[in-house]
C-alpha cells in the first residue's frame, strides 16, 4: 500500500483512503510508513491509533482540535473481539477542571470532538501480536439527536460535579454512556481543580471516556 503524501482535502478522500485500510493488518500498515512494530503495547498504548493517524494523513495542530480539523473530523481507533464487540471504552479528551463556570455543552470539546468521528475497529485481542491485527471498515459517523442527548446529559451531570467542588466523588459508575476516569501517564501526575469550599486543590488529571455500551450501539447501528 501507498500512504497518503497529503492531509485529506475532502470527505471522500478521507473515506477512500481509510477504506484502502479495511483487511490490513497493523503490521502492513506499519511497514508502509516506516515505523516499527512493539512486541505489545503495555508501553505502547495509543500505537495504533497514531499509526492509523499517520496512515490518514492526520495533521491536527492543536490537540484541542479534531485529528482532521479543515473537515471537522475526529479519528478514533475501536478495539474490538472476533465478534465484532468492543474490548474498551473510549478516550474522548481530557476534562477541564477548572474555569468550568458558564460552560455549554455546545461549546465543550467533548462535543467539538464527537460532533463527527472516524471510527476504525482494529482487531484488539491481546492473544493476537500487534502486528498481527487487522484493521475492520472503517466508518463515518454522528450523533443522532438522542444519542447527543443522552451524551449531554452525561456531560451536565459529570461538569455539575466540577463546578461544586466534587471532583474527588466522582467514580466512574457516574454517566450512563459518559464517564469521566483519571488519565495520566502515571499516578503521580498532578492537576489542578476546584475544592468543595470553592479553594484551589491538586488532583489526578481526568479525562472524558465513552462506555463500551455506547461504542457496541454505534457498532449495530452500522453493521446491523
Amino acid at each position: 500500500m501507498r500512504l497518503p503524501e497529503r492531509e485529506p482535502q475532502s470527505l471522500d478522500e478521507l473515506l477512500t483512503n481509510a477504506a484502502q485500510l479495511a483487511g490490513l493488518t497493523l503490521g502492513e500498515v506499519a511497514k508502509a510508513a516506516g515505523i516499527v512494530v512493539p512486541a505489545h503495547f503495555k508501553r505502547h498504548k495509543g500505537w495504533a491509533g497514531q499509526l492509523l493517524e499517520r496512515a490518514l494523513g492526520a495533521a491536527a495542530g492543536s490537540k484541542s482540535e479534531q485529528d482532521f480539523a479543515k473537515l471537522g473530523v475526529e479519528l478514533k481507533t475501536l478495539p474490538i473481539d472476533m465478534l465484532g464487540q468492543p474490548l474498551e471504552t473510549t478516550y474522548v479528551c481530557y476534562a477541564h477542571l477548572t474555569h468550568v463556570a458558564g460552560l455549554q455543552w455546545q461549546d465543550s470539546n467533548v462535543r467539538n470532538k464527537l460532533s463527527r468521528v472516524l471510527w476504525v475497529p482494529v482487531d484488539g485481542r491481546r492473544e493476537v501480536s500487534p502486528g498481527e491485527r487487522i484493521i475492520a471498515t472503517p466508518f463515518l459517523w454522528s450523533p443522532n439527536a438522542q444519542q447527543e442527548k443522552l451524551l449531554r446529559q452525561d456531560w451536565e451531570e459529570l461538569m455539575a460535579l466540577i463546578s461544586l467542588g466534587k471532583i474527588d466523588s466522582i467514580t466512574a459508575r457516574h454517566g450512563q454512556y459518559l464517564q469521566l476516569r483519571p488519565k495520566a501517564a502515571n499516578g503521580q501526575a498532578l492537576t489542578t481543580a476546584i475544592g468543595r469550599a470553592g479553594q484551589l486543590i491538586q488532583t489526578r488529571p481526568r479525562g472524558f471516556y465513552l462506555r463500551k455500551e455506547f461504542t457496541k450501539m454505534l457498532l449495530k447501528q452500522q453493521f446491523a
